[in-house]
Formats: structure tokens, sequence, C-alpha cells
């Protein structure tokens, strides 16, 4: 069995959370590659590391002072080594980080020294070896993460080391210069180590204890996730469900490994398993419920519209045009209605409105805001008869009117548009009616 285990910020906030992961790693030997994020929070109100990283590279790209700042950030690593009792200075690392920030090093330098530094402090307190990630995480002229490379060169080192720590979040450009992914991306190089090392496991730590079936903001104390499958994932992340970052799933998937999100502060705990498939019945109906609010709906109308080969195709470039991506085209025989992001689409509107007219004549065209969408997902809704008729009938019952519905052709999710004013309730009674009454 072999493992890559990736901690995040809150994980590693200070000394006495560090002696926990150590605590985690060294209890089983499986967990051979460890990946480590920038030092979280704290406390409420407390900066995240990374987030003062910024600050300093801020005050440098402005030709302002920014030592206050640096020394901030090199107490909370000292405070960290002494905390854990370890003989390692940093002081050579901190002036390297101040003469590259003076001589203009970047925003994506800046924020990788966080994992950098943390990775420095893992190896030392576990005895591992200390990989730097600009060394083995590859990226592309152009930016774009070049994951056979990656894999090539990860691999073949990882090959020569039985246990090393990785940074997450950065890699290296092919001039050497850092690379950041988007933030949270230590989840990504998580994946991609497990990827080139082949593991069993891709275990990844944090401060809950996996996903839950609804946002906890909404619905007080939901029940957890046991078992996911990534396309269930992709569904309820894309909208808005966060406790992974969603492009961490690819490298796994391409080599069939599971996922399972754990709690740092309650290491027994099973956590979630994501998987590619199972056979494993969901405890519910539904697997989860996720979703956004601030959608407008431009609804055209056209007589014979089905008819007409090619208007929807002339009714999206006028979206296209104006480079506005679209959320959900549900349609009929004469109308269709095209749902978009109401920041994205309201300085805009009046250019898209004359595309509509101009590339496809429209009879009629109404635009609604203030729109919400819904995601209900489960791989059992498919064998289960009924399920649309009982969230129709949760929120007829709750008094909540539904403006759009839209299932994919996989039976996976079903979309349901409600005003923005109804989002919090929809929720809640359809958590309801599938999670607590189970009707």
């Amino acid at each position: 069995m072999k493992k890559v285990v990736k901690f995040g910020g809150s994980s590693l906030a200070d000394a006495e959370q560090f002696a926990k992961v150590g605590a985690i790693i060294r209890a089983d030997e499986a967990r051979c590659y460890v990946v480590p994020s920038a030092p979280g929070k704290r406390v409420s109100g407390d900066t995240k590391v990374t987030d003062l990283l910024y600050e300093c590279e801020s005050l440098a790209s402005g030709s302002k002072d920014f030592s206050g700042v640096l020394r901030e950030i090199r107490s909370r690593y000292e405070d960290i080594i002494r905390g854990l009792s370890l003989k390692l200075d940093l002081t050579e690392e901190f002036k390297t980080i101040e003469k590259k920030l003076t001589e203009g090093a970047g925003r994506d330098y800046a924020a990788s020294r966080g994992e950098y530094l943390n990775g420095i402090v893992m190896a030392n307190y576990l005895g591992y070896e200390f990989i730097d990630a600009a060394e083995v995480i590859c990226f592309k002229e152009d930016g774009e993460f070049d994951a056979d490379r990656t894999n090539e060169v990860l691999s073949a080192r990882l090959k020569e080391t039985g246990r090393a720590v990785i940074p997450g979040f950065y890699g290296a450009m092919p001039d050497h210069s850092i690379k950041t992914f988007s933030r949270g991306g230590s989840d990504i190089t998580g994946a991609i180590v497990a990827r080139a090392a082949h593991a069993d496991v891709y275990e990844n730590w944090t401060d809950v204890s996996g996903f839950l079936v609804a946002d906890p903001r909404i619905i007080k104390r939901p029940k957890k996730i046991e078992t996911i499958t990534y396309l269930e994932l992709r569904e309820l992340a894309y909208m808005g469900a966060s406790v992974l970052h969603e492009d961490s799933i690819f490298p796994v998937r391409k080599e069939g490994i599971p996922i399972n999100i754990k709690n740092t502060n309650d290491p027994e705990d099973d956590g979630t398993w994501i998987v590619e498939s199972t056979a494993k019945k969901s405890r519910y109906t539904i697997t989860g419920i996720a979703g956004k609010k601030g959608f407008c709906s431009v609804s055209i109308a056209k007589d014979m519209m089905n008819s007409e080969v090619g208007f929807m195709r002339k009714v999206l470039q006028a979206f296209e045009d104006q480079e506005i991506s679209i959320e959900h085209v549900p349609s009929g025989i004469d109308t269709m209605t095209v749902f978009v992001h109401e920041d994205e689409f309201i300085s805009k509107e009046q250019a898209v409105v004359s595309g509509i007219y101009r590339l496809a004549k429209p009879d009629v065209l109404e635009i609604e805001s203030g729109l919400a969408l819904v995601a209900v997902v489960g791989r059992g809704m498919k064998s289960m008869r009924g399920t649309a008729g009982r969230i129709f009938s949760a929120l007829a019952h709750a008094r909540i009117n539904v403006r759009m519905i839209d299932q994919g052709s996989s039976e996976l999710n079903v979309i349901i548009g409600v005003d923005n004013d109804d989002f919090e309730r929809a929720i809640e009674a359809i958590y309801s009616i599938f999670v607590e009454t189970q009707l």
C-alpha cells in the first residue's frame, strides 16, 4: 500500500497542528509522500501566510518597505520550529526571499514561498527528503500545466526515494521562473504526486470530515457523504460545493486512484471517498445539493423556431460575440431560454440583445434577473421512480415557484431555477424530503 497525503493550511497553521499531522503520518507507514500547504489561519481573524506574502510582493513592487511584513512571516515559521523543538534555521531562505522580491520576482514567486518553507519544515520534522516542486512540476511556455512532462520527471524522481515532502501549489516554467496553480492548488499538486507515485490512495486532509450533503451555512448539521463518484463531485463543485479544488480530480482519475477526504482534527473518521465508480448504493436517493445565486435568464420566442435550421446557434453566437459563457439552455418547440451569470451579463446585455435580433430575428425577447440555480445530484436518482415529482412536491409545499428545470442525459442531476429570495428555502425543502424524512 502506498499513499500520498496532502495537508491544507488549517492543518499546518501552528506547531500544535504540525504535531497532529506528524502523528497522522507516522501512524501509517503507507503514508510516504507528503504535500503541505502554507500555514493557514491559527484563529478567526488571523491572516494566512500566503496573503502576507502577497502583501510583501505588493509593497515590493511599489518600492515600499516590506521588511515588517516579512518579519511577521518569519516569526510564524520560527514559532512552528520552536514549538516542534527542531534544529532548523531559515535565515538564508528569508535573505533569498527578500532579495528576490526586491528584484521583482513577482506574485507567483512570492505566493509559492509559503508552501516552499513549510515543505522544508515538514521534511525536517519527519526526517523525509525535501523535493522542491520547482524541480518536478512543469509548466509550458504559455503557462499551461505540462502533465506529461511532469509525470515523466516526477515519476523518475520518486523512484529514487521512498519517502519525500513535495510542497504544493507551484512548479516552474521552462525558464525556471516560479509558476503557481490557482488558489487552493496544493490539492492539484497532491493529485499529480499520487499519479506519478502510482499511489493506491490520495488522502486529502483538511479541517472537515469530508463532503456534506448540503451547505452547513443553510442546513444545520447536514449529513456527510460517505462515497461520491468523480462525476457527482464535478456537478456539485461546479455549482459551488468546495472542499477540494475541482482540477485535482483529473490526474488521479486517469489512474483510477481514489481520493479520501479526511479531517486532521478527527483522524479516526472515515471521511468521504471519491471514486470513479462504485457498487455501493447512496445512503439517500440523492448524493448532494448545491447551488448559486445571481443568474439572468434571456428567453426567446419565435414561431416555427424548431424548423429553422441553426436558430439556436445564432442565438448563442450573440453571447459568444460578447465573450459571455452559458450556464443552461432549456428549450421548447417555439421557445428557448439562456441562463447566464448576472455580473457577467448586465454590462453587455444590450449588445447581446442587438446581436440576437440581428442574427436570429426572434418574435419576443424577455430578460429576468435575480435568479438562483439549485443542483440536485445523485447516482441513485436514475434508478428511483418519482425523483423529480418529489423535488417539485417539496418546493410546492414550501410555496416556492420553479422558474426552470433542466435534467442532463446522464440522469445524474436535476437543475432547478428559483428566485434568489427562495434559494435557501429551496435547498432546505429538498434536503428535508430526501434526507430528513426520506419520503
